[in-house]
């Protein structure tokens, strides 16, 4: 903007007053307060009557600068426009406004004495997140106590909300699950494999549009395996699938071995098959025709980066089942094992 001081306005409003004929020019209504939002245009409206040969003026109050006067622009700032309706009505327009043109501003009339009033611009700022105070990815280990961070700025000042991007609930420090958290930190005691994944960070101050900020929270912990049954009853010939369950993260590495501990690699007798669902896995190593030799132990084992585990499953042998005539059904087995 271009400063002028108030001694100079004064001159350039009182140069003519000798010539201004006898008016009595007055303010018809109080400005109104503009709340306007960062990049739009804002209007403030100044209403005046029996105006005559007097002029109107705009100026910022807090630094003193004029900014029009009747239907001149003084100040330098491009942004800044006049407007009126008859002379009655004066419009001061601020075209982009931004956070700084925020105060007070006076509109004057050159009377003796000088007749003034002013009007607030209010400048609204949609929510916006800033990275660098704000958390990042985080890859911790299980069981430590974490905190996320998230900063906005805007205004009026926006309130954070924390949520699960996947719906799933929060667990407070004081064991509670719930929907979604307030405020700019999110805490979480003991984190474990459960609250793993993205948390959406959401700024709202009322002004559209909302915005977040995906934080990816990445728990590691060493592997763990779990085995319905451990002990699988098979006879010759048969086939038989063993099953066993991993968790683990970073990813593991998974596999099967006999009972001299060698691996057993894929063939068409050892048929083998995994399903990963995230940090869960879920092993299978099926035996097409179980053999004498087949009989032992069995091992599945997980590992990572932090770590190694294994469980063991024993197939021994039972008899085989004797199919028995029926007379109204061929086809039905019955199934008992011989002493």
């Amino acid at each position: 903007m271009d400063n002028i001081s108030p001694t100079k306005s004064k001159i350039i409003f009182s140069q003519d007053m000798a010539l201004l004929p006898v008016q009595n020019p007055k303010f018809t209504s109080a400005i109104s307060n503009v709340t306007a939002a960062v990049g739009r245009e804002a209007i403030l409206a100044c209403l005046v009557e029996d105006l005559g040969q007097y002029k109107v003026a705009w100026l910022r109050v807090d630094t003193q600068t004029i900014l029009t006067i009747h239907s001149h622009v003084i100040t330098k700032n491009q942004r800044i426009g006049i407007t009126h309706s008859e002379h009655k009505t004066w419009f001061l327009h601020i075209k982009e406004v931004r956070e700084s043109d925020r105060g007070w501003y006076m509109c004057q009339i050159n009377t003796d004495p000088m007749k003034s009033q002013i009007g607030y611009l209010d400048v609204v700022v949609p929510p916006d997140i800033l990275d660098y105070p704000t958390s990042a990815d985080m890859v911790v280990r299980e069981g430590a106590n974490i905190h996320l961070r998230c900063v906005a700025r805007g205004s009026p000042e926006p309130t954070i909300t924390w949520r699960r991007e996947t719906g799933k609930t929060i667990r407070t420090p004081d064991d509670k699950e719930v929907a979604s958290v307030e405020g700019a930190v999110l805490n979480i005691t003991r984190v474990n494999r459960q609250q793993m994944g993205p948390y959406l960070c959401i700024a709202s101050n009322g002004l559209p549009p909302s915005v977040s900020k995906r934080i990816m929270l990445i728990v590691h912990f060493p592997p763990m395996i779990w085995i319905q049954n451990q002990l699988v009853g098979a006879y010759e010939g048969q086939k038989i699938t063993l099953e066993c369950y991993s968790e683990a993260f970073p990813k593991s590495i998974n596999y099967w071995t006999d009972d001299k501990g060698e691996i057993i690699p894929q063939s068409e007798r050892f048929d083998q098959t995994q399903f990963t669902a995230g940090y869960k896995t879920h092993m299978k190593l099926t035996i097409r025709s179980i053999e004498p030799p087949d009989y032992g132990n069995y091992k599945c084992v997980s590992k990572n980066s932090l770590g190694d585990t294994d469980g063991t499953i024993q197939v021994f042998a039972i008899s085989r089942p004797l199919e028995l005539n029926h007379p109204s059904k061929k086809s039905e087995y019955v199934f008992f094992s011989l002493k």
